[in-house]
């Protein structure tokens, strides 16, 4: 099993209309080819205006098979079309169990 933890840095004041966005356009095909959403985040301390995802899957090869299936899917573009003006930076890392 593996995490990804998925940063985005939105503009100052754009926050709350990217989640609007990402309810109302982009929710249903990522939690429908990514499955296991663990998480939808915004920051209160640090780095504000982030919104950070946490998304569960069983291995690397999991995610790249499902990252390729979302990066190919038209309502998956359509919503990143909507966003793609808001963004300032994007980050991903994979998160690994500790222990066994």
């Amino acid at each position: 099993m593996i995490i990804e933890e998925r940063e985005y840095l939105l503009k100052p004041g754009t926050a709350a209309q990217y989640a609007r966005l990402w309810d109302e356009f982009g929710r249903e095909p990522q939690t429908r080819i990514l499955g296991d959403l663990l998480g939808f985040y915004a920051t209160e301390v640090g780095e504000l205006n982030t919104l950070i995802y946490l998304w569960r899957y069983d291995g690397f090869e999991d995610r790249a098979n499902r990252r390729a299936e979302l990066a190919a899917d038209p309502d998956f573009a359509a919503f990143r079309r909507q966003v793609k003006d808001l963004l300032i930076r994007q980050r991903s890392r994979i998160l690994t169990p500790a222990m066994p």
